[in-house]
């Protein structure tokens, strides 16, 4: 039987960049509110000259534990899902603050055409431009109306940055310049202009400069040690959810944080939902959180997992294409890339920070001419300096030995002459990619791990391919001597880094039979439930997700606001 606390206001389940904002704007509202986080407490003392690649970057020291929970793969419904023993394609995050702690601080708004995605491909180009099986979606909000929270996501993290000349109109400048122009930023700059390009200063979480927030918060600027992915910011340069909002609502004194609280269920009764059951990780007591309104807000997986445990939303079918929860998987299309050696420059790249870089738009979204291309939308192009640490980065040219003397002697020439085009590409949703919960394994409460069913399809080989062609001209036009570029992109591998970017889930829109949640991220069979995170995007776009993320929970910190006011569907 689980210990039953007294009702508070809101129940908060996961303390990320989605759950801190929520608890600012909350609390600062009046609101009582709890935050249950299964991971430990965090604060910038903790990185205080922790700069040890082998601990946070090769043995994933902030990642959670995949002994104690999992996800099961599979790439189509043909073949047994197998449990991911190890890290590779993704990594996710543990802890106070969770992923918002060790990203990059790549920030970017997606473009107005993601948000009308279907009615501008038709409009465009005709239905017959969709293919078969692709389960494309509008999402229920354009990107004007979405354009104030962007911007007051900016102001809180400071983003240092300048205007994408291909992009969404914006209401008011990035609040603190691009970071510092390095000879390899310099260098993509100018090769991109003399191929008619439009290359900008990559939007930045890291400061270029001390600043201090709408809320008070000051932060220093960046001190480009090139410790940022996977790893949390000594400086609090980097924002994240621990030294910018979680503060916030801890002063309001109406917050409360339960770290080491592992939500298990959420309960429901009719159709409103009365709390959460959650168990303490430290001593395996079960506690039961009633609450008026329960925000999820944990990471992707996490959410869709819950939702379907508890018998909440109708769970997606693959087979008939009814149902919502586990709909419209999406991932992201790393692979278009290519990498330049040089003979006779050398670069200062083990220094760089985890947004800086120089991207072009020209084409991402809809931003060219797809009438003679087999894939809709695309991805950005970029040249980032995110900071060489040595274990990782020692490539050589292909072509040559990758062991032996040949290739000691290779690495040691190369490791300050090479440089990288990389894209990232859009991925769009398919009828059977999708999540659930996996029939045979479990984690270590006797729980359902949840389970992705996925590969890449014809549209992401054709997009990979076309833009790693792309990020070859660039390296030509800069100079390189030799270029390695991807030429056919394979199966997903799961065991292969690409990227932290799933999304999907819990999508949202403006129709209960095809979306989960308004576009207030609440849902619409249980409204006094709100699911905010990547989990609510019905595609994923050619950028990183936390920008859309950041906007989507401002946004639904205002519907919970109003909810907890009127009551009903927010609208």
């Amino acid at each position: 039987m689980a210990r039953k606390l007294p009702k508070v206001d809101v129940v908060i389940i996961g303390v990320g960049w989605a759950g801190g904002i929520i608890a600012s704007e909350l609390t600062k509202k009046g609101l009582k509110v709890v935050g249950l986080e299964r991971g430990k407490e965090r604060k910038t003392e903790d990185y205080f000259m922790v700069h040890d690649e082998l601990r946070y970057a090769l043995r994933y020291g902030m990642m959670q534990d995949l002994s104690k929970e999992t996800i099961t793969f599979r790439g189509n419904e043909r073949i047994r899902a197998l449990p991911m023993r190890q890290y590779g394609s993704f990594l996710l995050g543990d802890g106070l603050g969770g992923s918002g702690v060790h990203w990059n601080g790549q920030t970017f708004r997606f473009l107005p055409y993601d948000f009308e995605i279907y009615s501008k491909t038709v409009e465009r180009y005709g239905k017959n431009k969709i293919p078969a099986g692709m389960t494309l979606q509008d999402w229920g909000i354009t990107y004007d109306e979405l354009e104030p929270y962007y911007d007051k996501f900016e102001k809180l993290t400071g983003i240092s940055g300048e205007e994408n000349p291909l992009a969404g109109k914006r209401s008011n400048d990035y609040p603190t310049p691009p970071m510092k122009k390095s000879p390899p930023l310099q260098m993509f700059e100018e090769a991109t202009k003399k191929l008619k390009l439009h290359p900008y200063m990559m939007p930045s979480a890291n400061l270029s400069e001390s600043y201090t927030n709408p809320d008070g918060i000051k932060r220093a600027a960046c001190q480009y040690c090139g410790y940022c992915e996977r790893f949390g910011c000594e400086y609090g340069a980097k924002a994240d959810p621990v030294v910018t909002v979680i503060p916030v609502a801890n002063k309001t004194g109406n917050f409360e944080i339960r770290t080491h609280s592992n939500v298990r269920r959420i309960l429901k009764s009719g159709n409103k939902v009365t709390g959460v059951i959650y168990t303490d990780v430290t001593t395996g007591e079960d506690i039961e959180q009633p609450a008026d309104i329960v925000v999820l807000t944990s990471y992707v997986f996490n959410n869709i997992r819950l939702l379907l445990m508890s018998n909440v939303g109708k769970p997606y079918e693959p087979q008939s294409g009814k149902g919502v929860i586990g709909k419209n998987y999406a991932y992201q299309v790393i692979k278009g890339n290519a990498v330049g050696f040089f003979e006779d420059k050398e670069f200062n790249t083990f220094a760089g920070a985890g947004s800086l870089g120089m991207v072009l738009d020209d084409y991402n979204g809809d931003n060219f001419d797809h009438s003679k291309v087999n894939f809709i939308h695309g991805g950005m192009v970029s040249l980032s300096q995110t900071g060489m640490r040595p274990i990782q980065n020692n490539p050589v040219p292909g072509g040559k030995p990758t062991w032996g003397k040949e290739f000691k002697e290779k690495s040691v020439k190369y490791a300050n002459r090479f440089l990288s085009v990389a894209a990232q590409g859009s991925s769009m949703p398919f009828k059977h990619h999708f999540l659930d919960l996996d029939p045979s394994y479990k984690d270590a409460y006797g729980d359902p791990l949840i389970r992705i069913t996925f590969d890449f399809e014809n549209q992401d080989r054709q997009l990979a391919k076309f833009l790693a062609s792309k990020c070859e001209d660039i390296l030509k036009e800069m100079g390189a001597d030799h270029i390695d570029a991807m030429k056919d992109l394979g199966p997903y591998d799961i065991t292969t880094y690409q990227s932290t970017h799933n999304t999907g889930g819990v999508i949202m829109g403006d129709d209960p039979s095809t979306s989960a949640v308004n576009n207030y991220l609440q849902m619409w069979d249980v409204d006094n439930l709100f699911v905010v995170g990547a989990s609510a995007f019905p595609h994923n776009s050619g950028y990183n997700p936390t920008d859309t993320v950041g906007a989507l929970a401002y946004r639904a910190a205002e519907g919970i606001i109003k909810y907890h006011d009127k009551g009903g569907q927010v609208s």
